[in-house]
């Protein structure tokens, strides 16, 4: 295939667009021009481009069917045997469906992708089968994994069901994986997380789920969101299965820009049970101000704080007023930066080195442009608004959110200077109902950044973020959040380990009590 030369009409037209006043001979010289740029494309055309190497062999596998899928948390299921050892042997993964496994369809909760299956692997999956891990299949994630995070209703392939209560939601956008894990159906799950994807259906679901420092995880194969917001990371029922697959998974790879100048990585299995006695905690006293929330989710977490006094920790209360702000820096972030690299750039975006997906890319291209209708109501909203800013403020509005960003991490970092880990809820309230696909788009956004307002802070600032299940009330997961150093989720993953074997045990799918 050859790129065409633009007709004199496509010339006039683009001028247009760049606010140019071209004389009718000026536009035909300008064609002229565009095609000898053209040959260039052309010749790209004729190279072939280095891929992502596939190491093990597999099939297809198959769409499950509905009986076999009562929670609606598998979009595709396979089996994927890793190498015959490593720290992942015997250990059963579901991946998130915005991650690229080779041969297995991937839609990412959207219909407008429906169709693509990925010709590569994603880095953070040949790392998992390099660990002698088993991928058993693909979780269902919500639509483009921009779901406002309070839901589990988003995915065109139907909602996902909680099962400690099927009439509520997961939350998201890591659904899926966060109902498995939940259920007993695999060891460990990948998640995505932008703005609280991975921590809120942990807290919801009762698992822990770890969103690591910014960059520790390759995001190379990955259907991203904005680039300095995107962060990969281990799911599991226990700290024990987070830091095996944190080991496996973590460490650049040269090929993800989100990774330049980050943190090394650590033996983490081999961390997790360090004595935590002498570790000083805060508790954001900000972080337990909503304008909502339930007051068994607030008391539960408070206690839950200061029973790491009990194992030999300080525990007091820590100031940090810019946390209150840290909601509107996320989303004057991700208004600019997700319009650009999702809707204007077709996922992928430009300006960057490393790994571009590029079927992933052509895939989406045409489903945005062809089933606009069919993207999911929030993408729709926030494209919206970001088209606006975009053509109101020029830029403005994401370059300061982007400077404030810094002096928010410079916060934390101040606070951090002061105790060993931060506290707070992962979320105000306990799993919500699942929310009717047809409920008008305002019902349920709100709720969303609400819910949203203590994780996504730490997607702006990079600080690794664990949910840890610290209770139950009326049959439902409660979740603390755990915040560390940039760099330390190795400290965050023990004082977890400390909290999980000393303190509260969340139940395991065998003796939960299971509710309809």
């Amino acid at each position: 295939m050859s790129p065409k030369i633009p007709t004199l009409d496509q010339v006039a037209d683009l001028a247009r667009q760049l606010r140019l006043n071209l004389a009718p001979d000026r536009i035909e010289a300008f064609r002229n021009m565009i095609g000898l740029l053209m040959r260039a494309c052309a010749r790209l055309d004729q190279l072939s481009e280095p891929v992502l190497e596939v190491r093990y062999p597999r099939t297809s596998g198959w769409r499950p069917a509905p009986a076999d899928n009562p929670l609606g948390a598998w979009y595709w299921r396979c089996e994927i045997e890793g190498a015959s050892s490593g720290v992942l042997r015997g250990k059963t993964v579901a991946i998130k469906d915005n991650v690229c496994v080779a041969g297995i369809p991937m839609m990412n909760g959207c219909a407008v992708l429906e169709g693509y299956v990925p010709e590569v692997d994603a880095t953070i999956v040949s790392r998992i089968l390099d660990a002698g891990g088993k991928i058993v299949g693909k979780a269902v994630c919500e639509a483009l994994c921009c779901s406002t995070d309070a839901n589990s209703h988003t995915s065109d392939t139907g909602p996902v069901y909680n099962p400690y209560d099927l009439t509520r939601s997961t939350g998201g956008s890591s659904s899926g994986s966060a109902a498995l894990l939940a259920a007993g159906q695999v060891d460990m799950a990948i998640g995505g997380d932008q703005g609280g994807s991975i921590r809120i259906p942990a807290s919801w679901c009762g698992v822990y789920g770890l969103k690591p420092t910014y960059g520790l995880v390759p995001y190379t194969g990955i259907f991203p969101l904005e680039l300095t917001l995107d962060h990969v990371g281990p799911m599991a029922r226990t700290v024990e299965n987070v830091a095996l697959l944190l080991e496996a998974i973590a460490g650049p790879d040269g090929l993800d820009p989100r990774q330049s100048g980050g943190p090394q990585p650590q033996p983490y299995s081999r961390l997790i049970d360090a004595d935590v006695r002498g570790l000083r905690f805060g508790i954001v006293e900000e972080g337990f101000v909503f304008e909502q929330p339930e007051q068994d989710v607030i008391d539960a977490v408070r206690e839950s704080a200061h029973a790491f006094a009990r194992l030999g920790c300080e525990v007091r209360p820590a100031a940090i007023p810019f946390h209150r702000d840290g909601a509107a820096i996320l989303f004057g972030i991700i208004l600019g930066g997700m319009t650009s690299l999702v809707l204007d750039g077709n996922g992928l975006g430009n300006n960057w080195k490393g790994h571009y997906v590029t079927s992933m890319l052509d895939a989406f291209a045409r489903g945005r442009l062809t089933r606009a209708d069919d993207l999911p109501e929030s993408v729709k909203l926030l494209g919206m608004a970001g088209k606006y800013l975009q053509q109101a403020y020029h830029g403005r509005y994401y370059a300061k959110a982007q400077n404030l960003a810094r002096a928010l991490r410079a916060a934390y970092d101040r606070a951090l200077g002061e105790f060993d880990l931060l506290v707070m809820p992962t979320t105000p309230i306990k799993a919500a109902s699942v929310t009717p696909a047809d409920l008008p788009l305002e019902a349920w956004s709100v709720q969303g950044r609400e819910i949203a307002r203590n994780t996504g802070v730490f997607n702006v600032t990079g600080h690794p973020a664990l949910n840890v299940p610290c209770a139950m009330s009326a049959g439902l997961p409660v979740g603390m959040m755990l915040i560390g150093r940039c760099g330390e989720d190795a400290t965050v993953l023990r004082a977890a380990r400390a909290f999980g074997d000393r303190i509260f045990a969340p139940p395991s799918p065998e003796n939960r009590e299971k509710r309809t």
